[in-house]
């Protein structure tokens, strides 16, 4: 990690990459089921995935980039009010390991819980931010 970078803003950036990337399963998928598209200039309705992993995982993305959009100003606000913390970096690194590990749990098909501690464990980083900021 680079020593200049506040840890939430490295952890910040990880999870964009990491958002960023989640689609490429879907699209590789979609490549050998429908194959590479076509040129035309009105191309046919996208028909949904075959593969029931593959719906999963364009659901996780969504869900993904719907929580980013939270995550976001929260990691970026922490630093630049000068709030930056050993809690607030464990806050960020929480949220983005409990993200990886709801994008992995909703592809593999496992059960609702799993998924819903994954999710929590993200919104409660979340919430945890947002305390430092409203509390300070």
């Amino acid at each position: 990690m680079n020593a200049t970078l506040p840890p939430e803003l490295f952890w910040l950036a990880t999870c964009c990459a990491m958002t960023g990337l989640s689609w490429l399963p879907y699209v590789a998928n979609r490549f050998r089921e429908l194959g590479p598209p076509g040129l035309s200039w009105f191309p046919p309705s996208d028909p949904p995935p075959r593969a029931p992993w593959a719906a999963r995982a364009m659901r996780a993305h969504l869900n993904a980039v719907e929580n980013l959009v939270v995550f976001a100003p929260l990691a970026l606000a922490v630093p630049l009010a000068g709030l930056g913390s050993p809690a607030t970096a464990l806050a960020c690194k929480v949220y983005v390991l409990a993200r990886a590990a709801h994008y992995a749990v909703c592809v593999a098909g496992m059960p609702i819980v799993p998924r819903t501690l994954a999710f929590l464990a993200g919104v409660a980083a979340q919430m945890s931010l947002a305390w430092v900021l409203v509390t300070a």
